[in-house]
């Protein structure tokens, strides 16, 4: 069977990785942004012990510090979840460190300091947040986190160039891409979402479960690169995930 232009340059220019590289994501449910809800805060420490006592990974997001370094927080503003407003970006490591995540005692995690807490434990996906002009700082910080962890660890972003500086500055991390075909569909979608690819070289696809079945997963799942989706959040999530990934990122009250 002949391959169409667009396969082969995938093959080409985003090779698959070899099925020891990167197979471990197969192996478990990951928790997204630690197993929040029922009192705990998405992306707190709390509910990355919550995630390890379930016995399943954990996703969690990094934004950059002023100085770079890397943060436990999903947003770019501080409104949603803390008692502080604006940009986590405009703040120090040190100014974040002392805020407090809304209604509990926790403050805002530096990456070293949810490594040390999950020590091990689980296999943490770090989504990382990264603007194209921040990302070489916060890669960096990310890389400089992990050097050292003993643990199982990968990094992804929606962002390419943070798939192109893994690539480049350390290509022993697994890395990979997440996709979302939200809003983004016909020829002008499929171009962008192989142009992704081909930049960022991912080892892994995190798919947005909404897409699924899609044809361009399919055919990178086929290939060799484990699938994991998101946000699964409901039964008929979950069974779409099933049927048509490798594992699932998911939200309560779904398990894996």
């Amino acid at each position: 069977m002949r391959l169409s232009l667009s396969a082969r340059l995938d093959r080409w220019l985003a090779p698959a990785p070899g099925g020891a590289r990167a197979g471990f994501l197969k192996t478990t449910s990951y928790a997204h942004r630690g197993l929040h809800g029922d009192g705990l805060i998405e992306n707190s420490r709390a509910a990355a012990l919550a995630a390890i006592a379930a016995g399943h990974g954990i996703e969690c997001d990094v934004q950059a510090a002023a100085d770079g370094e890397a943060f436990v927080f999903h947003d770019a503003v501080l409104d949603r979840l803390t008692g502080e407003r604006g940009a986590l970006a405009d703040r120090t490591p040190a100014a974040l460190a002392a805020i407090r995540l809304t209604g509990t005692d926790e403050t805002l995690p530096r990456l070293t300091e949810l490594l040390d807490l999950i020590g091990g434990r689980a296999t943490l996906l770090i989504e990382v947040k990264a603007r194209n002009a921040q990302v070489g700082r916060l890669c960096r910080s990310v890389l400089d986190a992990l050097l050292g962890y003993e643990g199982v660890a990968a990094v992804m972003s929606f962002n390419p160039e943070v798939g192109h500086w893994f690539a480049v500055n350390a290509p022993g991390v697994v890395r990979g891409l997440v996709m979302t075909e939200e809003k983004d569909h016909g020829w002008r979608g499929r171009l962008r979402r192989h142009a992704a690819l081909w930049r960022a070289k991912p080892d892994f696809l995190a798919y947005d479960v909404r897409d699924l079945p899609s044809r361009f997963a399919a055919a990178q799942r086929a290939r060799g690169l484990p699938l994991l989706t998101w946000t699964v959040r409901s039964d008929a999530a979950r069974q779409i995930a099933v049927a048509h990934a490798d594992a699932i990122i998911y939200e309560r009250p779904v398990a894996g």
